[in-house]
């Protein structure tokens, strides 16, 4: 699993995952990914279209860092999962938690509202 990061006009925080988020992927990304969303108010948008791979415990990350953005005034969003992680984060329920969306103007506006300019 891989993990950058960069910043989309100073407000929106962009990571990409890539690879896929069972036990040892979420290990090799866990700490940086939850000092970039979880420590400061933030908006970010989470580019999950090359993660081929989503288990609980890559749920479990996301939605924890979800609401620890949110508890510092923040927001998370996911974009464009793959049909097989989408499958699974409307069957978990996570898809509720943490909008979910499928192109990148539609999600950063989302985020805009919350972080307005």
């Amino acid at each position: 699993m891989r993990l950058e990061s960069e910043l989309l006009d100073d407000r929106i925080l962009k990571i990409v995952l890539d690879g896929r988020l069972d036990v040892e992927g979420t290990q090799a990304i866990d700490m940086k990914f939850t000092a970039l969303t979880a420590t400061k108010q933030a908006a970010i948008l989470v580019d999950m279209s090359r993660v081929t791979f989503l288990a609980s415990i890559g749920m479990r990350t996301l939605l924890s860092c979800a609401k620890a953005a949110s508890k510092r005034g923040g927001k998370m969003v996911l974009l464009n999962p793959q049909p097989m992680v989408k499958a699974v984060l409307d069957r978990s329920g996570v898809a509720t938690l943490i909008p979910v969306y499928e192109d990148l103007a539609a999600a950063t506006e989302a985020l805009r509202e919350v972080h307005p300019g």
